[in-house]
């Protein structure tokens, strides 16, 4: 009360009026001889720093801090039988980290023995020990940040364990995850199809074949990354094997094509489920994020030891086409080819329906229409209407409808990472996001405008998505690190692409990034740690945390195993 706290009756204590945040300060060492003067000495309260417990909690109002006594924490109140002196402890409000703006009298281990050894040797009366802390748990395995170690994983091939439950040529797979351990690889990333597990019948799900994969992974040693791939395998770069989606999704989609995103022409792309269906009850009985989430909670019951032993190492999800956050703006199946600008793929009646909502609430009904002068696939930006510099992309309407587009795209990685965070409570997950490089260096950056990243040159796209990873504590798996910008030039110029520009213009916005870019030459520098070795404090800094790097195909020398070769 005399450093001008209110404390009231039943031991709620705040600050009368707001104070500005000082750095921690110790209370002089006080021998107590009577419980009066400890209990004299109880309301002095003093600021402390607030790094004692998890960050990236929000604090609630300075009038409604109880002093809590949570684990982990330093209890805020000690009993006046003990003997000892006092210092300040940090007091942690219930729901928050430690306050910088609230603490209690707790004793200081050492100043007590020195007062329980010597002293005017009266009666010793005053506030308990303070008990041992646990140890804090150790770090993520993603966060190596000070050091120059980054795991590297190697992705199996798509098609690894098939419909039936069978893992395709287990003998020469276990032959080349051999090779990987003796070559230092750190385990390997798997893809669950959604279209394999969930195929016949909805929430019959079929484990047996990622069930006898995991336990060979387990067996050499490995560690996993797990996919979970809502989408469908075959049609984009790459895939070498046809996964569909689920048999009685696809009978759905028959008779309600909507529950597909669509191009202007009215062309459906089966690859992944549209957004606009998130909340909509149209699978038999569910919206999308509900199955998306029981078939998440099936994974994680049906492969509980492999978490709890650390064999699981990180989940990423599946947001969309090809697993990654974006629209399927370019697809090779539509006739896209690089550096086509892509299309919007609003044009399900859901997404619809959504978009009329949206003009309406903003008092332009008008508005509830996509653009008619945005090109085709293989346009260039300023050959249209839309996207050329000037174009309506920056008139009213064009900034409604692109801030309308994108979020549909943050609402539903929103949703998704919530279960997600829900489903693997306590495990890392994270996100692909395509680097879409092309046209990057033109006003509009189009080909990332129709993929949902409204990121034109006078607005910061990824910043967004960046607070919505960090609100679920994932991480980004950037796809385009190692390009490089002068390659672009030289193959094509006419792309005025900027992969490196891209890739740093991520980085900056997240905390955890990793390199699915499958460089050979780029892992061996990443496994020796020699990764832009900073020298000063500052460069360091400056530079994105890499979390680890997963190489998309096997290298050459690795394929064969057994027929000779020899591990690097």
């Amino acid at each position: 009360r005399h450093a001008g706290w209110v404390v009231l009756p039943d031991g709620t204590t705040f600050p009368s009026h707001p104070q500005t945040p000082r750095p921690a300060m110790l209370a002089p060492a006080i021998s107590l001889s009577s419980p009066s003067a400890a209990a004299a000495a109880l309301p002095t309260l003093l600021p402390v720093s607030s790094s004692s417990c998890a960050p990236g909690i929000a604090v609630p109002p300075l009038a409604a801090r109880p002093i809590s006594r949570r684990a982990g924490c330093a209890p805020a109140l000690r009993t006046a039988a003990a003997s000892s002196p006092f210092a300040v402890s940090r007091a942690v409000p219930e729901g928050g980290p430690a306050s910088p703006l609230l603490a209690v009298p707790v004793p200081d281990d050492e100043d007590a023995d020195a007062a329980m050894d010597g002293g005017d040797g009266g009666e010793q009366t005053g506030l308990a020990t303070r008990p041992a802390v646990a140890p804090p748990r150790p770090p993520p395995e993603r966060d190596f940040a000070g050091t120059p170690y980054v795991p590297v994983y190697v992705m199996l091939p798509l098609g690894v364990v098939s419909v039936k439950g069978e893992v395709a040529e287990a003998d020469e797979l276990v032959a080349q995850l051999r090779v990987l351990k003796a070559a230092g690889v750190d385990g390997v990333m798997v893809d669950c199809w959604w279209g394999n597990v969930e195929a016949h019948r909805p929430q019959e799900y079929n484990w047996a074949g990622y069930k006898r994969l995991f336990h060979i992974i387990r067996d050499l040693k490995l560690k996993l990354q797990v996919v979970m791939s809502f989408h469908e395998c075959g049609g984009n770069v790459g895939d070498d094997v046809s996964i569909p989606l689920p048999e009685w999704v696809i009978e759905i989609g028959k008779s309600n094509p909507d529950i597909y995103f669509t191009d202007r022409e009215g062309r459906r792309n089966t690859e992944c489920l549209s957004w606009g269906i998130d909340k909509e009850r149209v699978l038999q009985g569910r919206t999308a994020v509900e199955v998306y989430f029981d078939f998440m909670r099936s994974f994680r019951v049906e492969f509980d030891e492999y978490f709890e032993d650390g064999i699981i190492s990180e989940i990423e999800v599946g947001l969309g086409a090809c697993g990654e956050l974006r629209y399927p703006s370019y697809a090779a199946n539509h006739g896209w080819k690089y550096p086509g600008i892509g299309e919007f793929q609003c044009y399900d009646r859901y997404l619809q329906k959504n978009l009329r909502r949206a003009a309406e609430a903003r008092g332009h009904a008008m508005w509830a229409k996509s653009p008619d002068n945005a090109g085709h696939y293989n346009s260039e930006p300023n050959n249209t209407g839309f996207f050329c510099d000037g174009g309506d992309y920056d008139s009213y309407y064009g900034r409604f409808f692109l801030n309308w587009y994108a979020q549909v795209l943050l609402d539903h990685a929103d949703r998704v990472l919530m279960l997600a965070r829900l489903a693997f409570e306590g495990s890392a997950i994270a996100v692909k996001v395509s680097g879409i490089h092309w046209w990057y260096k033109t006003a509009s950056h189009a080909a990332e405008l129709t993929a949902g990243f409204y990121n034109p040159c006078n607005r910061d796209g990824y910043a967004p998505i960046a607070q919505v990873l960090k609100k679920h504590g994932a991480a980004l798996n950037f796809t385009c690190v190692e390009l490089r910008t002068m390659d672009q030039h030289e193959v094509y110029p006419e792309a005025l692409a900027d992969p490196e520009g891209l890739v740093w213009q991520g980085a900056e916005r997240c905390v955890g990034c990793r390199d699915t870019s499958g460089q050979r030459e780029r892992a061996a520098m990443l496994r020796q740690g020699r990764l832009q070795q900073d020298t000063g404090e500052r460069q360091a800094a400056e530079r994105p945390r890499w979390a680890a790097l997963v190489r998309v195909h096997l290298p050459e020398a690795l394929q064969h195993p057994l027929r000779g070769t020899q591990p690097p």
